[in-house]
């Protein structure tokens, strides 16, 4: 099992995740505490599960090698090295800059399988930030390694909210916001899978284990930082996710 209580935030340099009232982790973040992920199971991203993106195709959906629209959930692993936390610096490695996905992290809390929609929430411990961030590229047929693998390319937290802080995951208002602009703002609405659908038709051909986590999927139009930004990526009243982006020459020394 996976539980949370309140608010689970891990505080950098502690060994543990702590679950703590919304006041407490508010003042430990308000006071400039950097927080690792607060999780650590596999974490798995979905493609083209925002209507705007697959509107974005256009005809192209229909050509090889799309061939159709998606008839289940494409996914791809962002692995142990991308894992990080609230305050990460993040390593730009180009001029094109990074693209900031900002998505609903649905936290598995007993082990998933074949579960039925209608079920489907109950087999969930919480809901995180996750910026799920990639070098920009036009490809999304086959995910790329080489551009969302990255070190540090996978930011979640500062928090995981119990579940029943949440009351419709299926309408949250999400911002990103870049050097303080708000730049970015999608809804979870707008999600050809909704939270339930997702997992159900996941836990069909695979097993999700207590601790892992599934973004809903990134909105469509994500907006791009460069060396020296700073993102803030927020859900309504959740305690805000903060990433640095930095040069190469800039990462000795760099903490996530």
């Amino acid at each position: 099992m996976f539980s949370v209580d309140d608010h689970l935030l891990h505080l950098e340099g502690e060994a543990l995740p702590r679950d703590v009232s919304a006041a407490q982790a508010r003042a430990l973040l308000e006071g400039g505490a950097r927080c690792r992920a607060p999780v650590s199971g596999a974490v798995y991203g979905t493609l083209l599960n925002d209507r705007h993106a697959l509107e974005a195709l256009g005809d192209a959906v229909n050509a090889p090698p799309y061939k159709a629209p998606p008839r289940a959930p494409i996914l791809y692993l962002k692995p142990r090295n991308t894992l990080a936390g609230h305050r990460a610096r993040v390593v730009v490695p180009g001029a094109e800059g990074v693209q900031v996905g900002a998505s609903l992290g649905i936290v598995i809390g007993r082990t998933a399988a074949r579960v039925a929609a209608r079920e489907a929430l109950d087999y969930i411990a919480g809901f995180t930030l996750v910026a799920d961030l990639s070098v920009p590229h036009e490809s999304v047929y086959r995910p790329s390694v080489r551009f969302r693998a990255r070190d540090n390319f996978c930011v979640i937290g500062p928090t995981v909210l119990a579940r029943r802080h949440v009351a419709d995951p299926d309408n949250l208002a999400i911002h990103v916001d870049i050097d303080g602009a708000a730049r970015f703002s999608a809804n979870t609405a707008t999600s050809v899978r909704k939270v339930a659908q997702l997992l159900a038709d996941v836990t069909d051909f695979m097993t999700l284990a207590p601790g892992d986590v599934i973004t809903l999927g990134v909105p469509h139009g994500s907006p791009v930082a460069h060396e020296g930004a700073r993102a803030t990526i927020s859900i309504e009243g959740w305690p805000s996710l903060a990433v640095e982006f930095i040069a190469p020459h800039a990462a000795q020394g760099a903490t996530a």
